[in-house]
């Protein structure tokens, strides 16, 4: 069985198709692929749950700091960071795409 989790991002296998709920494989020279498209969408309770315990504490030092500082302080929060006051803050956005960037560190600082 082939699982093929980056589906929704244009998928890994050049046999990959998305698929859904209802049907959720095909095979391809007996390969069983399952390309589902919105995996959590299967559990949608659990998977809401998971997502609100993963994202909250960003959520609470958002609106206990704010997004500056905070974003100053977090890392992981700073690498969200795509777009900073009309300016890329994202290096591999500008690269793949020839557009100048700066540093989300550089950009907050401003």
């Amino acid at each position: 069985v082939l699982v093929d989790v980056a589906i929704d991002q244009g998928g890994c296998f050049d046999t990959s198709k998305p698929t859904t709920h209802s049907e959720p494989t095909y095979v391809v020279d007996d390969v069983v692929h399952y390309c589902m498209a919105n995996m959590p969408g299967a559990v949608a309770r659990t998977s809401a749950a998971a997502l609100n315990n993963a994202t909250l504490p960003f959520i609470l030092e958002l609106a206990d700091k704010g997004a500056v500082s905070a974003l100053q302080d977090n890392q992981h929060l700073r690498q969200g960071l795509n777009v900073y006051h009309g300016m890329l803050a994202n290096e591999q956005v500008g690269v793949a795409h020839g557009m100048g960037f700066r540093a989300a560190e550089e950009l907050l600082v401003a």
